[in-house]
């Protein structure tokens, strides 16, 4: 009559409780290693026990960690046990070779170790560092920032070891110069913080210079430098939007890209009020957002490819100062047109409060084409022709609605010669495969650019014809 039985709570509001929602293995392998974490399991409940119908790793067999669960190892434990108001030890355990390529051992591995319990699925996140590289700020910078400072002086990313950016990066009074094969990867994602007691929720994976800070991207065309998420499995390899871009913001003045390959993020390159960009045979590609933007800035580019751009490939907003020659901008797919320009920053959706700035923008020689009828927007909200001069020259270019009486109709007058091309025209080797390269014999920009002195060479490296070039980044070999 004494002995009474043990009684377990079935409700689902009686959740486990953890030691901690992150599990991380904050050792860097210079060798095959292995490191082991402690989690701490609580039934909060005082009354009851609780039963977890399962504690299991979320990738089962092909997972890097090892389980051990109050003494017992084993990927999948069942029908575990907390008396009321104890706990139990998991014991965690991952193994790692860092010299394995990054397709096979990523930057950085994570995965969920799960927990079912009276219907409810909880979740704690194990995290791993697979990979000798060089991590920017640290280990431990997701969803934090950083301000690096040199006093004026340079910093040079030459390790050869990748870089990896976990967090927020802010360059002040610093010149990065990164030389031809660095490669950067950042790890992005969603972050939060707390601001007067309200979460805020933001996109982590962020490169930003400010103030004196600038960046020197020296790459060549036998080896470029890489700008990318940190995730280099197969599966990753066109998702957008992993991480979240380089931002130049106002005032900066300096910036130099060449030869560099940005992909996978949310926007590409934002270059902010009365900030200076000189781009030069870059590829900003598979954006999640706009490929560059430009607000208030100037920006020169010459031989760049920019497509799959989940918005406009090139957007400039609220003036400035801009000048592209020999680029394609190629947005198949997208949502938006390849180009959009426009001089004013509103305040509201109908623009009935705004800001107001000039625009200059000189196209030479350039592909503005895409899957959608009108691949150019214009947007001159102080309706002035002295604050929106702009001139199209030797351009391949897709417009009909801008066309209309109501809109644009005068366009072509400020793009002499274009041609003005339909979905039929023969310009691209393979669109669906993203190959922006010439057709080789049916292309349309074939032999339509002209000469540009001190421009002798398309985005490749290869030479251009001196007396017909073709229009776009790619000369056609």
């Amino acid at each position: 009559m004494a002995c009474q039985k043990e009684r377990f709570t079935t409700n689902p509001s009686d959740r486990l409780g953890f030691s901690t929602d992150t599990l991380r293995f904050d050792t860097v392998f210079t060798s095959l290693g292995s490191a082991t974490r402690i989690l701490k399991v609580y039934n909060p409940n005082k009354r009851e026990s609780i039963r977890i119908s399962r504690i299991y790793l979320e990738n089962g067999a092909q997972s890097r960690f090892r389980l051990n669960v109050d003494g017992l190892p084993g990927a999948v434990h069942n029908d575990v046990e907390i008396a009321p108001g104890d706990s139990l030890y998991i014991f965690a355990e991952v193994t790692i070779n860092p010299d394995e390529p990054p397709s096979v051992s990523p930057f950085v591995i994570t995965e969920n170790l799960v927990f079912e319990t009276n219907g409810n699925i909880q979740k704690v996140v194990l995290e791993a560092w697979g990979q000798n590289a060089v991590y920017l700020p640290s280990r431990f910078g997701k969803g934090g920032a950083v301000l690096y400072a040199c006093n004026g002086g340079e910093w040079v990313w030459d390790d050869p070891r990748p870089y990896v950016i976990y967090g927020i990066v802010v360059i002040d009074s610093c010149t990065v110069r990164i030389p031809a094969g660095a490669r950067v990867h950042v790890h992005g994602g969603l972050a939060r913080t707390v601001q007067d007691s309200t979460v805020v929720r933001y996109n982590d994976g962020l490169i930003v210079f400010q103030g004196a800070g600038r960046l020197i991207v020296e790459g060549s065309a036998e080896r470029p430098v890489i700008f990318e998420g940190d995730r280099l499995e197969r599966e990753f390899a066109n998702v957008s939007g992993q991480w979240t871009g380089l931002w130049l913001r106002a005032g900066t003045s300096g910036h130099r890209i060449e030869h560099a390959i940005l992909r996978n993020s949310i926007i590409g390159v934002r270059v902010d009020s009365a900030a200076d960009l000189t781009l030069r045979n870059a590829q900003i590609v598979n954006t999640s957002n706009s490929g560059l933007i430009g607000v208030h800035a100037r920006i020169r580019a010459e031989n760049c490819l920019f497509h799959s751009n989940g918005a406009f490939a090139i957007q400039l907003e609220y003036g400035g100062d801009y000048e592209f020659a020999y680029c394609t901008a190629a947005n198949f797919g997208g949502r938006s047109e390849a180009l959009r320009m426009g001089n004013a920053l509103c305040y509201d959706p109908q623009c009935a409060q705004y800001d107001a700035f000039p625009l200059r923008a000189r196209l030479l020689n350039c592909i503005l084409l895409g899957s959608r009828p009108d691949q150019i927007t214009l947007f001159n909200r102080t309706g002035q022709a002295a604050d929106f001069d702009y001139r199209f020259e030797h351009c391949l270019v897709r417009v009909r609605d801008l066309l209309r009486p109501n809109a644009w109709p005068d366009f072509l007058n400020y793009c002499q010669p274009c041609l003005n091309l339909s979905n039929t025209d023969s310009v691209f080797l393979n669109i669906p495969e993203r190959n922006f390269r010439l057709d080789t014999l049916f292309s349309k920009a074939n032999g339509y650019a002209r000469p540009i002195p001190g421009i002798n060479t398309d985005l490749t490296g290869a030479p251009r014809d001196p007396d017909k070039p073709d229009a776009g980044c790619y000369e056609r070999q």
